[in-house]
């Protein structure tokens, strides 16, 4: 409810006033994405191991984004969240997030070096695998936090849900970042 008492902004036509944008810039963004694969298409072929990280990492990404705006809305509806960057819901929950990255993408990369064994020859080494998705993960963690939180103030300064415009943003811009970062950790250590 708004202010006034009145459920206004919850008619389709707020909605699709609020979303309708936001999503036509979100399809852009995304295609930038397909841009950038298509761009290292070449790599990709040459190491199968990186072509089974891609899906994986951009999703892992986007979920601990996503894992991160529904805890923070949470923690704003219940008026428990400042942007003070000594608030204990704003840190706590960034460490977690990078945190779990930590513990996650290694796994991550070892499975995707495992099943790159299985079906064909992986032709990096596991330690190289596993170091390019910790390192990619760490950073797409972190980079995650800083659009999640950067996203949530804005809703809140324009004054729209958080609920509603967050988890899309976070996970269409970690699309993004998550073919770029992967790349950057490819280059800088294959």
């Amino acid at each position: 409810m708004s202010p006034d008492g009145s459920t206004s902004h919850w008619s389709v036509g707020a909605i699709t006033r609020a979303m309708l944008p936001l999503l036509l810039v979100l399809t852009v963004i995304e295609l930038g994405s397909g841009l950038v694969l298509d761009a290292l298409q070449e790599t990709l072929l040459a190491y199968p191991t990186l072509l089974i990280l891609v899906p994986v990492t951009i999703g892992m990404a986007g979920n601990l984004g996503s894992i991160l705006a529904a805890r923070l809305s949470t923690a704003f509806h219940l008026g428990l969240l400042s942007f003070d960057p000594t608030d204990d819901h704003l840190a706590g929950n960034g460490l977690a997030t990078v945190a779990l990255a930590v513990t996650l993408f290694p796994l991550v990369g070892a499975g995707a070096w495992l099943l790159a064994w299985l079906v064909a020859d992986p032709a990096l080494a596991l330690a190289t695998v596993v170091l390019v998705a910790l390192t990619s993960g760490v950073t797409l963690a972190v980079l995650a936090v800083l659009v999640t939180v950067v996203t949530t103030y804005g809703a809140y300064r324009f004054e729209l849900d958080p609920d509603d415009v967050v988890i899309p943003i976070v996970t269409n811009v970690c699309d993004v970042l998550g073919v770029v970062v992967l790349f950057g950790a490819v280059r800088a250590i294959v």
